[in-house]
């Protein structure tokens, strides 16, 4: 079951925490390194599942790090779709199809070099309680990179999970808990010293 969103309570959450840019996911690890920290999805840092049995452990790793986020609490889950206009209806179907809940939270707007708007990127959010599985179908369709931008945070917005095909970058509350995180899941860890 979903709450209702409200876009400009998300928003002003989201500069309150995150003020040093907009909600673009897969930027935030340059942002906030001191506070990220990266867990790959499958052995030996396999970037895509291919049988059901490693579509599992994708799903077993995912899940086991949101639910030491999250557990016992409620969450955003945002997903995000790019159209060419403004208000524009995004070609991705299955990011609708596995996020009907889904509330338009935001649009931003991707400029050329010129200034002019190339395509908009539209964020959709809602709130649920956290429970393992409870955004499986999101996550699978990201293990095969069939949506990106993907994020599940706190409703205080403290942590970020973003996952992504190979993987999830977590973005924590201070370098302490990045560590005690990287403790508990040191086997899903890069073996490179960035992290990635």
């Amino acid at each position: 079951m979903t709450s209702a969103v409200d876009p400009e309570h998300l928003s002003a959450l989201w500069r309150r925490r995150w003020s040093q840019g907009p909600p673009v996911a897969h930027e935030l690890r340059t942002r906030h390194p001191e506070r990220w920290v990266r867990v790959h999805s499958l052995p030996g840092s396999k970037r895509y599942p291919v049988t059901e049995e490693e579509y599992a452990v994708v799903l077993e790793r995912y899940n086991a790090v949101l639910g030491e986020l999250f557990g016992g609490g409620e969450v955003y889950v945002v997903t995000v779709g790019w159209s060419w206009e403004r208000g524009g209806r995004e070609p991705a179907e299955r990011r609708r199809e596995v996020h009907p809940e889904g509330v338009r939270w935001l649009t931003l707007v991707d400029e050329d070099d010129h200034g002019r708007a190339e395509t908009y990127t539209h964020l959709y959010a809602d709130r649920r309680p956290w429970r393992r599985g409870c955004v499986d179908p999101i996550l699978r369709e990201v293990a095969d990179d069939v949506l990106a931008g993907v994020f599940v945070t706190d409703v205080g917005m403290r942590r970020i999970h973003h996952p992504y095909d190979g993987g999830a970058d977590v973005l924590l509350t201070s370098p302490e808990e990045r560590e005690r995180l990287r403790g508990r899941f040191t086997e899903w860890l890069s073996p490179n010293a960035s992290g990635l």
